[in-house]
Parts: C-alpha cells; sequence; structure tokens
C-alpha cells in the first residue's frame, strides 16, 4: 500500500500533467491554471521541479553580474523563477502569463513591477520594441503551450545584445508534435536570418524529477 507521501506525489504528477492533454485549446490550458494556481507550488516541490532555479542561474552566467538587467519572466505562473532571479540579486523583473489566477499568486508575493496577462504567440503584445535586457523562459514549451511562432515576438522585445534562456524538458523535443524536427530548426533558422545567436544549449539534469532539461540561450543581434 502506497504511503501519504507516494499519493501525494502521484497527485501532483496528475495535476501537473492535466495542463498538457492533447487537444486542450488555449483558454482551456488558462482556466486549468487559474484552478490549479492554489497548490500549484506545492505540487511542483513535491515533484523536485529544479527547472526554476536552473534556468535562473545559467541566465544569470551570462549576464555576467549585470544585476540592473530588466528580465521579463515569461509564462511566468506563480513566480518560481522570479525568486530564484531574486536570490541571485537580479530584481529588475516583469511577468507575463496567460492565467490571471497564476499572476494573482505572484503579484501577492511583490515579484514584479508589472504583471501582463496575455499569451504569447505571433501576434504582438502590448510591450515596445527592444525594451528588455534579457527573457527567461521556464517550463513554458510544453504541450498545447508555446510554440516557436513566438520566437520573432521574443526577439523584437529584446535589446540587441540581449539574452533569451529558454528552459525545457529534454524529452519534449521528441515526443510533443509541435516541436519534434520543427522547434530546434525554426531556431536555427532565424540565427541563419541574423536574428539571434546560439550562446549555449545545455542539458541539466534532473529538471523535473529524474528527467533532463535543456535550456537554449540566445543573444539578440542589431537588425540591419
Amino acid at each position: 500500500m502506497a504511503d501519504n507521501g507516494t499519493v501525494d506525489v502521484q497527485l501532483s504528477d496528475t495535476l501537473c500533467h492535466g495542463a498538457q492533454k492533447t487537444g486542450m485549446t488555449r483558454e482551456e490550458v488558462f482556466r486549468y491554471y487559474d484552478t490549479w494556481a492554489d497548490r500549484y507550488d506545492k505540487d511542483l516541490f513535491d515533484l523536485n521541479y529544479n527547472g526554476p532555479r536552473q534556468s535562473a542561474e545559467a541566465l544569470a552566467e551570462v549576464l555576467s553580474g549585470n544585476k540592473a538587467a530588466r528580465i521579463l519572466d515569461v509564462a511566468a505562473g506563480t513566480g518560481l523563477c522570479a525568486m530564484e532571479l531574486i536570490k541571485l540579486g537580479y530584481t529588475n523583473l516583469d511577468a507575463i502569463d496567460g492565467s490571471q489566477g497564476m499572476l494573482d499568486i505572484a503579484q501577492s508575493r511583490n515579484l514584479y513591477h508589472r504583471y501582463i496577462c496575455d499569451f504569447l504567440g505571433p501576434r504582438r503584445l502590448d510591450i515596445q520594441d527592444d525594451h528588455y535586457d534579457a527573457i527567461a523562459c521556464c517550463g513554458s514549451f510544453s504541450q498545447g503551450h508555446l510554440k516557436d511562432d513566438c520566437f520573432p515576438e521574443l526577439i523584437r522585445i529584446v535589446k540587441p545584445g540581449g539574452l533569451i534562456c529558454i528552459a525545457m524538458r529534454e524529452e519534449f523535443l521528441h515526443t510533443v508534435e509541435a516541436y519534434r524536427d520543427k522547434l530546434e530548426p525554426a531556431m536555427m533558422t532565424l540565427e541563419d536570418k541574423g536574428h539571434w545567436e546560439r550562446v549555449a544549449r545545455d542539458i541539466v539534469p534532473q529538471f523535473y524529477r529524474e528527467l533532463n532539461g535543456v535550456i537554449f540561450i540566445y543573444r539578440v543581434l542589431a537588425q540591419t
């Protein structure tokens, strides 16, 4: 018979994957996160989710001590990545997420200067060009979430020379139809066109439970 700890982890894993069901509409995903927001942090803690810490550390390394850097936390959720960045001395943070319920939790913690409830995709956001020094994007590339069509918008809102850090479960590059043979080629196409250049592609262990993550870091290039 499973002990209570095992049951808790199983429930947390079930809830986590509930946001990644094939065929969910964008609105259904946001409603799911709104409902899940109150116990989201506990569930990810139970699942040994190290992604926020790993991505914050990777971004901090390439920011080279620029603690004043203006950073946008993409798909910020309740602010797990922001809390890790703040520990490292980065406090000039904004958040964007499609779930108002998740942003409400983050706002109660006073983690960000601006809270933007919107979905990142190909359409233009209410953010001016060349606004951020860096973007942190952790865990938002998964089934039914962000796609490669958001890359041009990420590039638009980051200053030339600025950095974009994308952290995700490595397995999703192969198991999610929207990413398989598509996500990394889209990254390389933008590099070939001179929009950004890759700084790093690192595999990190135990990103989510025992599973590896992959962290991409790109530097935005000036457009001629």
